[in-house]
Order: C-alpha cells, then sequence, then structure tokens
C-alpha cells in the first residue's frame, strides 16, 4: 500500500463519523424534497433530471480533473452500466413511482429492509462474517423504525393504496442493496470517487429510451422552487452522497456501513421538528433510543474486528 492510501485510510477513520454522517444528513432530506419534486415532474422526469445534474458535475470533474480518477478498464464497462442502472436509476426510478401510492411512513419502513438485504447480500457475494451483534443491532434499528413511522409520529399513516407501488419501493430497496455490495467489490479496483463518477455516468444512459415529449414540458412549466430541489436533490443526495457512501465502504464491511441507513427516518423526523415543528412523541423518542442502540452494538462489534 503506497504512503498516499495509507494517509487517506486513516483520514477516513479518523473523521468516518464525519464522512458517513453527511449522506445520512442528505438523504433524510431528500425523501421530503422528492414529495415536493413530484408535484411538477413525473417519477421518471424527475429522475431524468436529477441525473442529469450529477452527469453534469461528473463530467466537468473528468474534463477539469482527469488525474484524480483511476483509468476505466474496458471489461468493467458493461458492469459499470448495469451497476449505475439498477443501483441509481432502477433505484430511484422505484422510490419515486412508489411514494405516489404509498405513504412516506409505509415507504420509509419498506425502505428500511435495505440492511437486511445487504446483510444476506454480503454473506453470499462478499463472504463476509455475519456475527450475532451485526443480526442484533439490525433487530433493534429496524425495530426502532418500524416504531417511528407506525407509532412514534404524529398523524402517522402507513398507508398503501396500489400494491404496486409497495412492490416498486421493495424493487428499489433491493436495488439499493445490491449497489451497496457490488460497489464493495468494485472498490478492490477503483477510487471511491473514479467509480461512483463511472457508474453513475454510465448508468444514466438507461435512461435515454425514457425521454419523451413530457419532460421538455415538464420542464419549461418548473418553477424555482422546483430547480430549486432538482438541483439540491443532484448535487447533495446524490454526488455527495453516493461518493461519500463509498468512501465509508473503503474501510468497513458492507453489513456494517449500511445499518447506519436507520438513523435516517430518526434525523429525518428530528429536521420535520426543526422546520416545521412537528411534534415529537415519547413513541418516537423510544424508537430512535433503539436505532442509536442498534448502531452501538454494530460500530461496537467492528471496532473490535478493526
Amino acid at each position: 500500500m503506497s504512503e498516499q492510501s495509507v494517509k487517506k485510510d486513516t483520514f477516513v477513520k479518523k473523521y468516518f463519523f464525519i464522512i458517513i454522517g453527511m449522506p445520512i444528513v442528505f438523504w433524510a432530506l431528500a425523501f421530503p424534497l422528492i414529495k415536493i419534486g413530484l408535484e411538477e415532474l413525473s417519477p421518471v422526469n424527475l429522475t431524468i433530471m436529477r441525473l442529469l445534474v450529477v452527469c453534469i458535475v461528473f463530467v466537468s470533474l473528468l474534463l477539469v480533473k482527469p488525474k484524480k480518477f483511476s483509468k476505466l478498464q474496458k471489461r468493467d464497462i458493461i458492469p459499470f452500466f448495469l451497476l449505475g442502472f439498477l443501483g441509481i436509476v432502477v433505484y430511484h426510478l422505484g422510490l419515486n413511482y412508489g411514494e405516489q401510492y404509498v405513504s412516506a411512513s409505509a415507504s420509509s419502513v419498506i425502505i428500511a429492509t435495505i440492511p437486511i438485504f445487504v446483510v444476506i447480500l454480503a454473506s453470499i457475494f462478499l463472504k463476509e462474517k455475519i456475527t450475532l451483534k451485526i443480526v442484533l443491532g439490525v433487530i433493534l434499528s429496524i425495530l426502532g423504525v418500524v416504531i417511528i413511522y407506525t407509532v412514534g409520529r404524529p398523524n402517522a399513516l402507513l398507508e398503501v393504496k396500489y400494491i404496486s407501488g409497495a412492490l416498486t419501493v421493495l424493487l428499489a430497496a433491493v436495488m439499493a442493496a445490491g449497489y451497496t455490495v457490488a460497489g464493495k467489490k468494485m472498490l478492490q479496483r477503483y477510487s471511491a470517487l473514479s467509480l461512483t463518477v463511472y457508474v453513475c455516468l454510465l448508468g444514466s444512459l438507461g435512461l435515454i429510451p425514457f425521454i419523451s415529449s413530457t419532460l421538455f414540458e415538464e420542464v419549461a412549466a418548473m418553477s424555482l422552487n422546483g430547480w430549486g430541489v432538482v438541483i439540491f436533490l443532484g448535487l447533495f443526495p446524490t454526488v455527495v452522497g453516493y461518493v461519500l457512501w463509498f468512501v465509508a465502504l473503503e474501510i468497513k464491511n458492507a453489513s456494517e456501513i449500511s445499518v447506519f441507513l436507520y438513523f435516517v427516518p430518526v434525523l429525518s423526523t428530528i429536521i420535520s421538528y426543526i422546520l416545521f415543528r412537528e411534534a415529537i412523541t415519547w413513541l418516537f423518542i423510544f424508537g430512535g433510543t433503539l436505532v442509536i442502540l442498534g448502531l452501538y452494538v454494530v460500530n461496537k462489534q467492528s471496532s473490535k474486528v478493526n
């Protein structure tokens, strides 16, 4: 390992909770913003516009700082396309579509299955050891999420208008888990930044067949708020969030990292309290405590291993 790699690993370990915390914050903000974006754009067009922002940023980085990126190998073009299309494009299409027919509480509970799928896939494809503490941490955290979204929030509503909406959100969860596990394997040959850029750019090509006249009609009618939502979703939850997620994956197992996703609903509720003065109940505090306890159990386990 080069001296530069050693310094990078040391830096990431030292500031790990900041690095993993930023994506969690941005993803917590993304859920209400997606709802706002869907008021002006269809699920497909919101996905296209969001990833258009991402592609503009990443192409600019490639042109300005080409030496910062690992060389793209020909054998990885198809795998990167599939990883990007399934893990990013299909994920966002599924989530955007599902949020039209499933309540925010219901979609959040379904998305909370991501770490479970990650643990299963990581044990199969990455040969990661599933310890009792990891299982306990996942169970505690998902129990906390269920409490938060069923009885812990005012007017919590687990509503599913169409089963297809719930199934597409579940599909999104599976795709996100696969993205994390496959990405962890690819990090053996590419840096976190390079991997994110290549996967996003190649995967976004899969959206070309979805471009229609409605895209131009909806974009022409977009308000400043709509543009603000699209730009924010592209820059922070996607560009910054996805890069830092892979940075964290470089030094931690996929099963350990995925449990941090359970903090998204806790943070989302706190943000709603700050911005909209939504009440916080004692049951929410109890659910949030279980989530944090689960994170502690898994992190304590990983600290001993490392």
